[in-house]
């Protein structure tokens, strides 16, 4: 069996754009503020330790109370953790049909790994795991197989993907943590199939850094995606990992596993999980799920890009086209709320963007049809907004 392409990816560091009105490293993003977050942002959250204590296990799928970021690793709680965790991770097998040098088709085989988010059978995976897949197998920790599995939702702009399974309703659901709270050098695990072949095995480490971009090709280097927003870590994450959790020392999922590097050692990557709780919340309410959708090109704020553009603030998102024509998308949810070309929004009801989170990524919290108030700041005052997401169609 092969692993599924894009499990093992090139990583090529995304060079700031150079010349004309992004001479400094202006980088826009071109992707309408869904959650595919193609703005950078970095993490910088207050980190305290405290003694493990063993996790009760997880019933809430979205999660409350304390922060479970704030926890450490003891010894002997890796393994505690690793054992509770791993009940909610799966390998998923794929069935695809593949062309030989002959133009001859032949049945393929690959694997991934992916999330349990709720007992009724919602799978949480990256979208290229089940791309161009026939049919999709889910295998839990415990050898039990299911094959009665369907394709529920896939991220139109992310590399997020929700499977179902049929017919079941106790499932052990994943804690899903606050990847908003997270902060360089703090503890994490990563668990999946490791090259396709070693079920839940389980790798430890820290978070090496976050906000980060980088364009991930697979094996041939045929097939590219850019990736922003992500979260480093030295925890390996191999061939078949992709789609597994990265856990925190409470037990909760703060990651998606997505990408490692085939140039660089200890360097791997994962999706930040609030990105994705918009579409799970919706997935539960209704069974179906699109990406929650602002409207807007916008440029990360860093000192640079404040200084270049005499900005009164060093972290936001600015509202900016390089194109003559408006940062604010026509008829989109964000023209309807009536924020501006060149608004410097800098918090999503209260969350500041930057140092928690893209916007993109706080927008991925939210469904569609939810209301958010965005903190702006509109010819040097602060305003407030409320904007009523869409729903991005591809």
């Amino acid at each position: 069996m092969e692993e599924k392409q894009m499990t093992t990816v090139k990583i090529k560091p995304v060079a700031p754009k150079r010349g004309g009105a992004s001479a400094k490293g202006l980088s826009v993003a071109a992707l309408l503020i869904a959650s595919a977050a193609m703005i950078l942002s970095g993490v910088s959250a207050v980190f305290s330790y405290r003694s493990y204590e063993k996790a009760s296990t997880p019933i809430t799928i979205l999660g409350s109370g304390a922060d479970g970021n704030s926890a450490n690793f003891v010894e002997g709680s890796i393994a505690d953790i690793a054992e509770l965790v791993s009940e909610s991770v799966v390998s998923i097998v794929t069935s695809t049909t593949a062309t030989n040098w002959f133009g001859q088709s032949y049945a393929s085989a690959a694997a991934g790994t992916g999330i349990i988010v709720t007992s009724d059978g919602y799978i949480l995976t990256n979208k290229h795991v089940i791309d161009g897949a026939k049919e999709v197998t889910v295998i839990l920790d415990d050898g039990t197989t299911y094959e009665d599995v369907k394709i529920a939702a896939v991220d139109a702009l992310n590399d997020v993907a929700f499977l179902k399974i049929e017919g079941v309703s106790d499932l052990k659901a994943a804690q899903l943590g606050d990847s908003k709270t997270i902060t360089v050098g703090q503890q994490v695990i990563a668990i999946g199939n490791a090259l396709g072949e070693y079920q839940n095995s389980v790798t430890a480490g820290i978070i090496s850094g976050t906000g980060r971009s980088l364009t991930a090709t697979d094996a041939s280097g045929g097939m590219a995606e850019r990736l922003t927003d992500m979260i480093q870590t030295d925890a390996a994450i191999n061939s078949g990992n992709s789609g597994g959790p990265l856990v925190n020392a409470a037990g909760e999922v703060i990651g998606i596993n997505t990408a490692t590097s085939s140039t660089a050692e200890n360097m791997g990557f994962a999706i930040p999980i609030a990105s994705v709780k918009g579409m799970l919340r919706q997935l539960i309410e209704t069974g179906e799920a699109a990406r929650s959708y602002l409207g807007l090109y916008t440029a990360e704020i860093t000192p640079d890009v404040a200084e270049e553009y005499d900005l009164p603030v060093r972290a936001g998102a600015y509202v900016y086209s390089e194109s003559k024509y408006s940062g604010v998308i026509k008829d989109s949810p964000a023209e309807k709320a009536g924020i501006q070309n060149k608004d410097i929004i800098t918090a999503v009801n209260g969350v500041k963007v930057g140092s928690q989170g893209s916007l993109s990524t706080l927008i991925g919290e939210y469904k569609p049809g939810d209301t958010v108030q965005l903190t702006i700041i509109r010819d040097g005052r602060e305003i407030a907004v409320n904007a009523a997401l869409g729903a991005y169609e591809d």
